[in-house]
Order: C-alpha cells, then structure tokens, then sequence
C-alpha cells in the first residue's frame, strides 16, 4: 500500500518511515518540515494529488517539554490546529481511505482516575501546563471520529504514552522527561558532577514506551483501520516516578550522584496511566523492550547522534 507519513523528521515519524520501508510491503512516502509547511493545505494537497496515498499517518505535531508549553500555549494551541486541520481535511477532500492519527495522553484529564481508559476524554478539566496542546490533540482526534462517521473513511486515533527512543530531542528546554533524564546524567558523567538537579518532588508519575515497540505495531495495523475504535490507548500498562526514571538513567549510564530536588518547579500531573487492555486483547499490541534495556539503546543513539554530547 501507498502509505505517507507527515512528521517523518521526528522520532516516531522516522520509526515508521523505517519500519514501513524495510518491510518491503509498502511504498512510502515521509514528509518533513523541510518538504512542507503542513500548515499550507494546498501545499499539501499537491503531495495527496502526486502521491495518491492509500494511507496517511499523521505524526506531525508541535511538540515540547513541560518548560516549553508553560511559555508558549498559544503557539501549541494555534500551530497544531492548523496543521491538523490542514491534514485531516485535504487526505478527506482527496479520498485518502484511512488515517492514523497520533494522539497523546495529555488529553486525558488532571489527576483523574487511574488508569485512564478512552472513554475519559473530555471528562473533566485539564492539566494546565499543556493545557494548549492536549486541546488541539483532542479537537485532532474528535474530527477524524466525526470523519469516519460522516463520510465511510477509516479515520482512526491511537493515544500512545509518553515515548522514548533513538530519535528523540535531547535539546535543554524542548525535550520531553525521559530524554531529558538522560542528557542531564550524561553531563553528570562528562563533569563527573556528584548531584542532579530535578524539578519537583521526584514523586509524579508517567509512563513511557519504546518507539520501536510502537512503530512495528501501527505497521501491523495498515490496511485494517477500520477494525479500530476511534480512539485507543497503547501504553505499556505501567508508569514510573520521575525518581526512578533518574535512577534507572543513573544504572544504564553506569553513573552514582544524588538526586536534588526544587519543589519550586512545577511537576504537571501526578500520574496519567493508561489503560491499553483493549490494544491488548483485541488488536494484537504487545510491547517488548523494558525500561532499562530501552534507556540503554537510547543513550546508544544519543552518543552517535545528538548534537548536545
């Protein structure tokens, strides 16, 4: 099948570019910031118009760390609905038969039940240190299920936990949690510094899956989007404080300093695990690789790559 993958540039984007291409099975085509502005609808079209996918997967997003969304909720509000706005709506004009949709567990409201199943979307209020970005993932989301109702696509939402990997941003300001447990403890090895600052108590609670484990299960999915719900989970089912995170970062990296606390800084929601029983038992999703062994294959990525070493 013709699959395009808008976001290819970025972690999960590139996974998918990867795994799709190695597989042979489908012919690809991965777009970046640099072929496009996905916020241009007719620039897009022309790519809809050439290509004529038969699958789009739309994993491009404005994304940032909780430092990044607390200075900018306008612009991640804004830019993302345009760009998912124009997406969604050109694959529809343009008769693109299904439509993956990367959605984020920040849509899910603050301090709500634990774990979260699909249904508690919209439920309650928000965290408000993304407040901006969980508003437009949802509206992303809600448009693809009003698609899929209203025209016969397959316009499908998956909400996967936080994510980690090779490929992800490691940049000081921008880089989500686990990315950016890692450069700290790497620079507490390169300065053979014996303390780690970490904002908040240490004591919130997230969730995290390997990229890899993701990317070969949205391959799997290709071409049978219609068997999905609008929206579902794909998390690992387990979440970690952000203390063991550090610690787990502090082992793979073979590195012994201490952990110090500003509770001045603010720390988001306390917890927002996810419920993935039903990617488990009705659609074949089985993430493999554990926390220490993915830390380890990320940090592999982030010594060959990163720019910040």
């Amino acid at each position: 099948m013709r699959v395009l993958i808008t976001g290819s540039a970025g972690m999960l984007g590139s996974a998918l570019s990867r795994n799709l291409s190695e597989s042979k099975v489908h012919e690809v085509l991965p777009l970046t910031r640099q072929d496009l502005d996905l916020r241009d609808k007719h620039e897009f079209q022309k790519h809809l118009k050439n290509f004529r996918p038969e699958v789009v997967i739309h994993a491009a997003a404005k994304v940032g760390g909780i430092q990044a969304n607390i200075a900018s909720p306008f612009e991640f509000l804004a830019s993302n609905l345009q760009i998912d706005s124009s997406v969604i709506s050109a694959s529809l004009e343009n008769g693109v038969p299904e439509l993956l949709y990367i959605g984020s567990s920040c849509m899910y409201p603050k301090d709500y039940r634990q774990p979260l199943v699909e249904s508690d979307i919209l439920q309650g209020p928000l965290e408000l240190t993304n407040e901006g970005y969980a508003l437009a993932k949802i509206t992303g989301a809600k448009l693809c299920e009003y698609a899929t109702r209203s025209h016969g696509v397959s316009y499908k939402t998956i909400i996967p936990s936080n994510l980690y990997g090779p490929g992800d941003n490691f940049r000081t300001g921008s880089s989500h949690l686990l990315a950016s447990v890692i450069r700290k403890v790497h620079e507490t090895k390169v300065t053979k510094s014996r303390e780690i600052d970490v904002w908040g108590s240490g004591n919130a609670r997230r969730e995290f899956t390997y990229i890899a484990d993701l990317a070969q299960w949205v391959g799997s999915q290709i071409g049978s989007m219609a068997d999905l719900p609008s929206m579902l989970n794909v998390g690992i089912g387990v979440d970690y404080s952000v203390n063991d995170f550090y610690n787990a970062a502090l082992r793979a990296l073979n590195v012994e300093a201490e952990l110090v606390h500003d509770i001045t800084k603010p720390e988001g929601m306390q917890a927002k695990l996810m419920d993935s029983t039903l990617a488990r038992e009705k659609h074949s999703w089985s993430p493999k690789i554990d926390l220490e062994a993915g830390i380890t294959e990320t940090y592999k990525w982030f010594l060959s790559n990163s720019e910040e070493k």
